[in-house]
């Protein structure tokens, strides 16, 4: 499969009105390169996993799109104009007909360009965009989620091995813990700071009697985890449909039994028939890598799922905002045991009171 890469260099304070420009000519999906910084807040909400190191921020970004080029023209170009249902426009079979990454529609790819450019000429009348300009290449095989393998590799956190499927164990790894865990469009690898502080302190606090509720358990790795360190059972608790295959998924490679690990769809925080099917008092410890917003509202109602005594781990929480949570906790009837930190990153482990 060959893809057109139409990128516009610029400005990154130029971009978000460049994509939304471009939306207007039909290009949707953009990917942006650029080497500003994450502001905390960001981090916060993106819960990124795996962030290289940037160079100094020069200002300047790159903003591209991408358009396929039909194997066989006038076949399953518009075999797949017509299943999504766009048949305005097609093109008259030209050399330059391409197939639109987000429309589905075919487009006269140099016509596009010219569009592109008198857009970019417009906003210049009113802002600074920088050079501006459009870029045409080609590629072949994008590939989006095996991009992730060249980030990927296996790391510890303390002596648990986390690993993908594409990469062996190594000899002398043989026999200690090892995840198999590969990253995915949803949810995270372990290798983000909160999910460590999580692991580290469930560690300290898991017995072979454990029962545990994971809130807000994406691809299942506390659970999973937990389980393989040795506890009784887990249940989870999800809002997004899709974290129930990626459990599944994460369980087989694993090799979990699915007698071990209970998986709920739904929103704890307000959905009783959630909260019913969860139950009351019946676990050990609840574990929530979640932000600190999302805590805060929760920690009143968790704490009617944790037995008297039972341990309360959160992490997800930005530098700064931990207070939130200590608070939130101490309000609900817990005490704070100890509050952790790993880069910006800071975890609150509450106990309740019996």
């Amino acid at each position: 499969m060959k893809w057109t890469k139409l990128t516009i260099k610029t400005l990154a304070e130029a971009e978000d009105i460049i994509i939304s420009t471009m939306y207007d000519l039909g290009l949707e999906g953009a990917q942006i390169e650029d080497k500003v910084p994450l502001t905390a807040w960001e981090k916060e909400q993106m819960f990124v996993d795996i962030l290289p190191d940037a160079p100094e921020n020069d200002g300047v970004a790159y903003v591209s799109f991408f358009v396929e080029v039909p194997e066989e023209e006038g076949t399953e170009g518009d075999a797949a104009a017509e299943a999504t249902g766009i048949t305005a426009g097609l093109s008259d079979g030209v050399d330059n007909s391409y197939f639109a990454v987000s429309t589905g529609q075919h487009v006269d790819i140099d016509a596009l360009v010219e569009d592109m450019k008198r857009e970019l000429d417009d906003l210049r009348m009113f802002m600074d965009i920088g050079e501006g300009t459009v870029t045409v290449s080609e590629t072949e095989d994008i590939d989006w989620m095996n991009n992730w393998k060249q980030f990927f590799h296996q790391f510890y956190i303390d002596d648990l091995l986390v690993t993908p499927s594409w990469e062996e164990v190594r000899e002398e790894d043989k026999g200690k813990k090892v995840l198999h865990i590969d990253p995915g469009t949803a949810f995270g690898t372990g290798m983000h700071e909160t999910t460590q502080l999580c692991i580290r302190q469930l560690k300290k606090f898991i017995t072979p009697e454990t029962k545990l509720l994971d809130v807000g358990t994406g691809s299942g790795i506390l659970a999973i985890v937990s389980l393989m360190y040795g506890i009784k059972s887990a249940v989870g608790t999800d809002l997004d449909p899709c974290a129930e295959p990626a459990v599944a998924e994460n369980m087989e490679m694993n090799g979990i039994s699915p007698d071990k690990f209970e998986m709920m769809i739904g929103n704890i925080i307000s959905d009783k028939e959630i909260q019913d099917r969860v139950g009351y008092e019946k676990y050990d410890i609840v574990v929530a890598n979640i932000l600190a917003e999302v805590l805060v509202p929760l920690t009143p109602v968790i704490v009617n799922q944790l037995k008297p005594g039972g341990i309360y781990i959160t992490s997800g929480i930005i530098n700064g905002k931990e207070g939130l949570v200590q608070r939130a906790a101490t309000d609900a009837g817990m005490e704070v045991v100890e509050v952790t930190q790993q880069g910006e990153w800071m975890s609150v482990t509450a106990r309740k009171l019996a």
